[in-house]
């Protein structure tokens, strides 16, 4: 955890020294103003720990507004580091090429204006988008459903980050798609809380609502742990979900679910069963769902599920964030095959840090199984 925040102070610094050149570079700042706006900086800096720190001493009237306004400039900033790079790149492009005479150039107060307004166009389109709750529908053939079960509906809810930020408003908005969509099963394949679980019963209570025939459940995420697991796993719990963790459930006689813990969970010394292991004992002839936090298949576990359901990624939540986690995670959204077993990943129902996606709508998916000769995909 040290790594991660010294990792995160040096990369945020350095975003808020390059917003601060760029700013003193387009106007001209006095002595005072400087010093205020570097003092400014250091909060937003500080705010995601101060953020945490208020929340952990119970103090919900700070810690909510602290959040809005640190994660909403976070995300302000990460975008405005990335247009200013790209307005920057292109100028010097076109310097290059000789396309930009020396009477037709743009001024670093321009290029700042340029990149100011973009940015803040993409916050305030991208406050909408976090909103807006889309439904992907899939639609999977397999022969292993009943004569008596032609097609059965799984929705999966996958980094809904209830906390701070995610709260009662976005949970409803939630629980009315999933509701929509009737579903046999529902699923939550992690990060379902982020952060304190004190005042959240309400929360609890309104997945508690949603009951679908077969029941629910989950897996834990990261966060989860880095939130505390055991009010984590409780509020999880007494949203009515089974948390599977190294272990496989047969529901109603019709599917097969396996769930496996974030490897989050090594840091605190616990360790889960072995999934192929775990897999290769759960009956063939059933349909296997596997889930995992992380959008990783496990080459030895490749034939012994059907359907891998994942998130984590966000799809990068703000674009062109999503860039960067396909060098680490390829498969970023959407179904893949993996031969004889299947892998889909959620672009995740809330949102982390910033309240804020951009080109990554978040989603409430909802899976189709539908009973065929040949196992076929659509």
């Amino acid at each position: 955890m040290s790594l991660f925040l010294l990792v995160f102070f040096l990369l945020y610094g350095g975003m808020h020294f390059h917003a601060y050149r760029k700013l003193s570079g387009a106007f001209s700042l006095s002595l005072p103003a400087a010093l205020f706006l570097l003092l400014c900086m250091g909060v937003m800096i500080c705010a995601p720990v101060l953020v945490r720190l208020a929340e952990r001493e119970g103090l919900e009237s700070i810690a909510i507004p602290l959040a809005y306004a640190g994660y909403l400039w976070m995300g302000f900033l990460f975008l405005f580091f990335t247009t200013s790079v790209m307005f920057d790149s292109v100028r010097l492009l076109l310097r290059l090429s000789g396309l930009l005479s020396h009477g037709c150039q743009f001024t670093d107060r321009q290029t700042f204006l340029a990149s100011l307004f973009v940015s803040l166009l993409v916050v305030v389109y991208g406050c909408h988008e976090a909103g807006d709750i889309r439904t992907e529908k899939v639609t999977i053939r397999t022969e292993k459903l009943p004569p008596s079960l032609p097609r059965l509906t799984i929705a999966q809810i996958s980094d809904v980050h209830l906390g701070l930020i995610v709260r009662e408003k976005r949970l409803k908005a939630i629980v009315r798609a999933i509701e929509n969509a009737r579903p046999h099963v529902l699923v939550s394949t992690g990060d379902l809380v982020d952060g304190q679980m004190d005042g959240m019963e309400n929360l609890a209570a309104e997945l508690r609502k949603l009951k679908p025939e077969y029941g629910k459940f989950a897996v834990t995420g990261n966060h989860e742990w880095y939130a505390g697991i055991g009010p984590a796993l409780d509020f999880t719990r007494r949203a009515g979900f089974f948390v599977l963790s190294g272990q496989s459930y047969q529901v109603g006689g019709v599917l097969n679910i396996a769930g496996f813990d974030d490897p989050a969970a090594v840091r605190t010394g616990i360790t889960g069963g072995n999934e192929s292991d775990i897999l290769g004992k759960v009956p063939r002839g059933e349909f296997t769902l596997l889930l995992k936090h992380r959008p990783v298949v496990d080459k030895r576990s490749v034939g012994l599920f059907d359907l891998q359901l994942s998130g984590h990624v966000h799809k990068g939540q703000i674009f062109p964030f999503g860039l960067l986690t396909r060098l680490v995670y390829p498969v970023a959204t959407g179904l893949s095959n993996w031969g004889i077993s299947s892998l889909y990943v959620s672009r995740g129902t809330g949102t982390w840090g910033p309240p804020i996606r951009f080109l990554a709508p978040p989603e409430v998916t909802v899976i189709e199984l539908v009973k065929a000769k040949n196992g076929t995909q659509e």
